[in-house]
């Protein structure tokens, strides 16, 4: 069991907040708090390294070019893979985009197949349907179950051999439900077809197995675990890797190149890699997964299940509340208040010192399965306290819609 009293001491944010200078944090699928030690590392390159990696013939430049490279290698230990299967992005949305660029355009064909949930994220759908614009391919939804649930069996029904990417989320964004991705994955490989996950909500939280799970795409965020905001990571199966052309060209991502054009670009996945590369962030990644793993994934989940039962039992007697999600098993809580707009009910939340996040998310599509166009989306992290979320439900148990335009309009 977690210690969350010490744990909100390594957080210089949860500091200020246990000194009532800042409110409830409950929009923890957007970013997360840092902890001091990736502060530091951070700013440990900044005061006591700040030079470039792989270009200097001089001891600093080695120094945080190891540093870096032994960062890639514990990324890959983090999720099982091998370190030459990590690129580095500038986040979860430019790895998709890579994925839709260099692979999904270059291999599909007219009347193909991309099968994905109209639950996706826009970082998903949006380089998809672009895709499937330039190639002629077609995009079609496995089917969802009332209020967005996954059916396994719906899935299979949509795989035939026309499928040749299949693009989910291994937790919703939205509504938190969890994926079978390794059953998944055998499925769509049964038929031929290459499986991408978006591993932005799953990651942070849950223990992540790409070579069990035989994945062959996987996205995530720094930002959304700990880490430095800028950064994101792209796991590819290294044959699949080989084959692709990178997007960006410069430096740091070829061997030579002449004045005629002829190019050999540098292998996997330093091809990808053009530029100057978010060293500070890369660092401060690092320390995170130091962190995560300190506590312990398996802790983490726990920790935050607890918090979410928590807050659904307390919801669930309020009568005014539309709760959408009471059984995802992870830390993302999606309501409504009855007869008030979900902005509305943030504001009022803001105004009562609780930061939550309204809207669609980016996940418009999922209107046509939800049946609202926006709702409330409290998201829970290890660090919060059920004292937190006892604060969220009495705020709740009081709302109106005349106190909410009280707050907007003032």
């Amino acid at each position: 069991m977690l210690d969350t009293a010490r744990i909100r001491q390594d957080f210089p944010v949860l500091r200020k907040t246990d000194c009532g200078e800042l409110g409830i944090y409950f929009d923890n699928a957007a970013t997360t708090y840092k902890p001091q030690t990736v502060i530091d590392a951070v700013m440990a390159y900044y005061t006591e390294g700040s030079v470039n990696i792989h270009r200097g013939e001089y001891d600093r430049s080695f120094a945080i070019s190891e540093a870096y490279d032994a960062a890639r290698a514990k990324v890959a230990r983090f999720i099982h893979a091998d370190p030459h299967e990590i690129i580095f992005t500038s986040g979860a949305t430019a790895s998709m985009n890579l994925i839709a660029m260099g692979y999904a355009e270059a291999v599909l064909q007219p009347d193909d197949v991309i099968l994905t949930l109209e639950s996706e994220h826009a970082s998903s759908l949006l380089p998809l349907m672009r895709v499937a614009s330039k190639t002629g391919a077609r995009i079609e939804y496995i089917p969802l179950l009332d209020g967005g649930r996954f059916d396994l069996e719906a899935y299979k029904n949509a795989l035939h051999d026309r499928v040749k990417l299949v693009a989910v989320a291994h937790v919703s964004n939205v509504l938190g439900y969890i994926l079978p991705i390794a059953e998944m994955a055998r499925l769509a490989h049964s038929v031929g077809a290459v499986i991408c996950v978006d591993g932005a909500q799953s990651v942070p939280h849950l223990k992540t197995d790409v070579t069990g799970w035989d994945i062959d795409f996987l996205s995530f965020s720094s930002h959304k675990m700990l880490g430095p905001t800028g950064l994101g990571i792209l796991y590819g199966k290294k044959a699949l890797l080989d084959q692709m052309d990178p997007v960006l060209l410069g430096g740091g991502s070829n061997a030579r190149f002449d004045r005629t054009g002829q190019l050999v670009l540098k292998g996997t996945p330093y091809k990808f890699e053009s530029g100057t590369p978010a060293i500070e962030a890369v660092l401060g990644l690092s320390a995170a997964i130091d962190y995560l793993e300190g506590l312990g994934m398996d802790a983490i989940y726990e920790a935050e299940h607890a918090l979410k039962a928590r807050m659904v039992q307390g919801l669930s007697t309020l009568d005014h509340i539309v709760l959408y999600n009471a059984d995802a098993p992870t830390g993302i809580v999606t309501f409504n208040v009855k007869g008030i707009p979900a902005q509305d009910v943030a504001f009022y939340l803001n105004a009562n010192g609780i930061m939550v996040r309204s809207g669609n998310h980016c996940a418009k599509v999922l209107v046509d399965v939800i049946h609202t166009p926006d709702t409330v989306r409290a998201s829970l992290a290890f660090y919060n306290t059920p004292a937190e979320v006892d604060r969220l439900i009495d705020v709740l148990r009081s709302v109106t819609l005349e106190a909410c335009i009280a707050v907007t309009i003032a």
